[in-house]
């Protein structure tokens, strides 16, 4: 027998998201190495982490939504609006103490010392995959060595990779951490949703459909943290009372859901925008 890895690779094939998710959680609780963080609190035990893969080969098949990530709809329609829209750029100051950066931000206005202009990352992948579906250099990077050595909270997704193969846009998410339980869920609910924009500007561009294709989450430390073992050893039991088409939601089911989070939301911004607070 080989010896176990110090690091387990968890490797993860599923037709949907929410499958997808929960079976990389589940796994990584049975079979993460046992380490602490830098977020631990006194008596915290230690987090259970694993290197993974994850595949999903329709990542806007029904059922897209898994019941039990820890948030509520509105929370996930502010995230997906955050990173594919830029809704929360504008709270980026970090001179007054704000946020440092967002995604969109790194992704849509990428500064770089020198540059008289920020790259718009986002524009390029789509131009270059026009130019040549098959290229391998459409990629968007966010970490910025010169900014976030040692900041307090440093961009965990690190780049997207994007591909044609067929008439189907494949995108692989890369980051060097992710919060399994708290996070991750939404990580890729709303990079599928950027996955998707990428594939109808392309398709535009092209005079073409191309459809969106298997969504990759490729994550060096995935883990489940020792301070809410509690709250995810309920989420287990919930795995073993139900069913798994009791566990998930389908779009259709939380679409009035969504269009009403989208109101609020773009109320809210409209009260930003007007007096300068944080309203989301």
């Amino acid at each position: 027998m080989p010896e176990p890895l110090t690091l387990p690779v968890v490797h993860i094939v599923a037709d949907t998201l929410p499958a997808a998710w929960e079976q990389a959680v589940v796994e990584t609780w049975e079979r993460g190495a046992r380490i602490p963080t830098q977020y631990d609190q006194d008596g915290d035990p230690a987090s259970r982490d694993v290197s993974l893969f994850l595949a999903v080969r329709d990542p806007f098949a029904e059922p897209r939504i898994h019941r039990a990530f820890p948030g509520g709809i509105e929370d996930l329609e502010v995230y997906r609006q955050e990173v594919a829209d830029g809704i929360h750029d504008h709270w980026i100051d970090p001179a007054a103490g704000k946020w440092e950066y967002t995604y969109h931000e790194r992704l849509r206005a990428y500064g770089v010392p020198g540059l008289p202009e920020p790259v718009d990352q986002i524009a390029y992948v789509v131009d270059a995959l026009a130019k040549a579906p098959h290229t391998r250099r459409a990629q968007a990077v966010l970490w910025k060595c010169w900014e976030d050595a040692g900041i307090a909270d440093p961009a965990c997704l690190q780049r997207l990779w994007f591909r044609v193969y067929g008439e189907e846009l494949v995108l692989a998410a890369h980051m060097r951490s992710n919060d399994a339980f708290k996070a991750a869920y939404m990580n890729m609910y709303a990079f599928t949703d950027l996955q998707r924009a990428v594939a109808e500007a392309l398709s535009a561009k092209l005079g073409r459909q191309i459809r969106v294709g298997q969504y990759n989450h490729v994550v060096d430390s995935f883990h489940i943290y020792g301070s809410y073992f509690d709250e995810f050893e309920g989420f287990l039991r919930t795995l073993q009372a139900r069913p798994f088409e009791d566990r998930v939601w389908t779009t259709e089911q939380v679409q009035p859901i969504i269009d009403e989070a989208r109101e609020r939301i773009a109320k809210s911004m409209d009260q930003e925008r007007l007096t300068g607070r944080k309203g989301l």
